[in-house]
């Protein structure tokens, strides 16, 4: 379903093609509008459809119901996108869950089987299918959402979180060196402690979270998430063509 669309016109992505996956959530919402606001025509994926319309009809985007965890999904999020909209020049990789934390040893299988399928095999099968798109039409763009908690720092009970972007991680790097010849520039970020749900310890206040995250990071405070919008669009700009297989750290110095 396609809602009103901004003038695509003017601004740094103007005549641009966005897919954001996780596009209703706290930050793939603020990137796409910030997208949106710099000329691109948008479009949200995710699984549920109310939270879509109604980010989509905040936005001024279109979306497109998809399961990133399934290939044919994938495949069809990519082929919609494209005969929807005649293309796809930028696609940033958002969506991800946060298992529930807790020693290694105590983990459900199936914890640890979501955690993979949605954080590292949904980038994956997001990746292939925008790639293929994107080399047979001159190139592209792709940012993945890491983050610090893998490959930078690790915390107790997160193996299956860290374990899984990660892999992200060196999955962005490695499929930059693949079709760095493809005109296609890959990249991630990998955000800390950013202010939405997922920064909450279970029972836990603003004030509280606020106080803790104060002590551990640097920084003193959670990022917010446009913080980390502007860094996934300086990415996907043509501010940044040398930057490919970059993992871009955005902790406020909590991985140094």
């Amino acid at each position: 379903m396609t809602a009103g669309k901004p003038d695509t016109t003017d601004g740094r992505f103007g005549g641009k093609v966005v897919l954001v996956t996780g596009g209703a959530g706290a930050i793939g919402r603020v990137t796409a509008r910030r997208f949106a606001a710099e000329g691109a025509t948008v479009v949200l994926a995710g699984r549920d459809k109310a939270r879509l319309t109604e980010a989509a009809e905040e936005i001024g985007a279109d979306w497109v119901a998809a399961d990133v965890t399934d290939a044919r999904d994938a495949a069809a999020m990519v082929d919609t996108v494209t005969a929807r909209h005649g293309g796809l020049h930028v696609a940033f990789n958002n969506a991800g869950v946060f298992p529930t934390p807790g020693p290694l040893a105590d983990m459900d299988p199936d914890t640890w089987s979501a955690a993979v399928d949605i954080n590292l095999t949904g980038v994956f099968l997001s990746m292939k299918y925008e790639i293929a798109h994107m080399r047979r039409s001159g190139g592209g763009v792709i940012v993945n959402m890491a983050s610090n908690i893998g490959a930078h720092t690790r915390l107790p009970g997160m193996a299956a979180y860290a374990a899984t972007k990660a892999a992200v991680s060196t999955l962005t790097r490695a499929a930059a060196r693949d079709h760095a010849a493809d005109n296609v520039r890959i990249n991630a970020v990998s955000p800390g402690a950013v202010d939405t749900p997922m920064s909450f310890r279970p029972g836990e206040t603003t004030a509280e979270r606020d106080a803790r995250i104060a002590t551990a990071v640097p920084a003193g405070r959670v990022a917010e998430p446009d913080e980390i919008a502007a860094a996934v669009l300086w990415l996907a700009s043509a501010e940044a063509p040398i930057v490919l297989g970059a993992d871009l750290v955005l902790d406020g110095a909590a991985s140094a």
